[in-house]
This record gives structure tokens, C-alpha cells and sequence, in this order.
């Protein structure tokens, strides 16, 4: 339905993914997917209580981390960092102090500054949020909160009330802007500060 290549070109543990036509589905199903490949993971990573840490991640004092998580080499966990249920960071990424994240991947050499919310999403390589920017999962304020994205100017029905957004690689997030639900960014993307993402009604 949606190929992820289009906007991500190299994901942690792509094998595990290649059977979902959606990034919703995968986001959906995060958590149980997660917990196959920990056992998989060799001795390099510190395996406690479904959280997988890799030994060379720092990690700062005040960090919530709820399993089930992995974590790769060389990432920053800065200070009180929340990661809920079902957060997998690639290698080398950066997450600022105060920054909640549930339910997504985040891939390699990504940046999501402080003060960041990323919900039930599925954020590219090279990607910088900076600080305030949110990717929202849910309509709050609507009635019928179903999902819909926009997929070549085709509406497409998620069947869900929680999804995020899916950002192609290298792309810009400004300082306290919003992705709705559902927002789809192809790589290179650039989103200004303060700026409201809305791609469908």
C-alpha cells in the first residue's frame, strides 16, 4: 500500500518489517515486534526487564525507559527522556532532555531535540526536531477520530485512532511546529518553525 523505502532508505532490522504495507501497521504492532528480535541481540547489549540497551549508549540521570525497547550503539539519552511502550532507536541517534517518545522507530543519525512528543511514528535517517516540535498521534478534538493520510493526493483510511507520521530522510523539523496524524513527509522535507502540518481535512 505505502512503501517505506520511498521516504527511508536503510532501517534498523528491516527483515522484520518487510511483511507490513503500512507504516501504521508497523507502529501498531511495535511492541510485539520489539520483543522478537531482543533475544536475538548479542552480548553487546545491557538486557534487563524488555528494555535492550547497547553498552556504548549514554544515558542521563532521570530517564524512563518502559520495555519493550532497543536501544543501538552510540545513542544520547539526554535527561528525563520518557520512552513508553515500544520505542526503537537506531544507531547514533540523539534525544534530548525531556522528550517523550511512544510507540516509533527512530532511525539511524537522527536528532529529536528537547521537549519533543513523537507518537506512534516512524521517523527516517539524518532527521533533525528541533526543540517543541511534535508529532501528534491522535484527534483530540474531533468526533470521528479516524485517520486518514494522503498518499499521492489518494486518501487512504488507517482503520486506526493513532498514528503519527511518517518523515523521509534528511529532513527538517523547525522548532515548535506540528505534525497532525497522519502526516506523510518525503525525504528532504523541510518544515518551518511554529508551522501546523495538515494534510487532510
Amino acid at each position: 500500500m505505502i512503501d517505506i523505502n520511498e521516504f527511508i532508505s536503510k532501517i534498523p532490522f528491516y527483515s522484520q518489517f518487510q511483511k507490513y504495507n503500512s507504516p501504521w501497521a508497523i507502529t501498531t504492532d511495535l511492541k510485539e515486534i520489539i520483543k522478537k528480535i531482543i533475544p536475538e541481540l548479542g552480548d553487546d547489549f545491557h538486557i534487563k526487564n524488555g528494555t535492550a540497551i547497547h553498552k556504548s549508549v549514554v544515558v542521563e540521570k532521570g530517564v524512563t525507559i518502559k520495555g519493550p525497547a532497543i536501544v543501538m550503539e552510540k545513542c544520547y539519552v539526554g535527561a528525563h527522556a520518557y520512552f513508553r511502550e515500544g520505542v526503537l532507536l537506531g544507531k547514533a541517534v540523539k534525544i534530548g532532555p525531556s522528550t517523550e517518545l511512544k510507540s516509533s522507530i527512530i532511525c539511524s543519525d537522527t536528532s529529536i531535540a528537547h521537549l519533543n512528543y513523537i507518537g506512534n511514528s516512524f521517523i527516517g535517517q539524518n532527521v533533525n526536531f528541533e526543540a517543541g516540535s511534535i508529532a501528534a498521534n491522535h484527534y483530540n478534538e474531533r468526533a470521528n477520530k479516524r485517520i486518514w493520510v494522503n498518499y499521492y493526493n489518494q486518501l487512504i483510511d488507517t482503520g486506526i485512532e493513532k498514528f503519527g507520521a511518517l518523515v523521509g530522510d534528511h529532513s527538517k523539523i523547525g522548532a515548535n511546529a506540528v505534525l497532525s496524524p497522519g502526516t506523510l513527509l518525503e525525504k528532504h522535507s523541510i518544515v518551518g518553525r511554529l508551522e501546523l502540518i495538515k494534510q487532510t481535512q
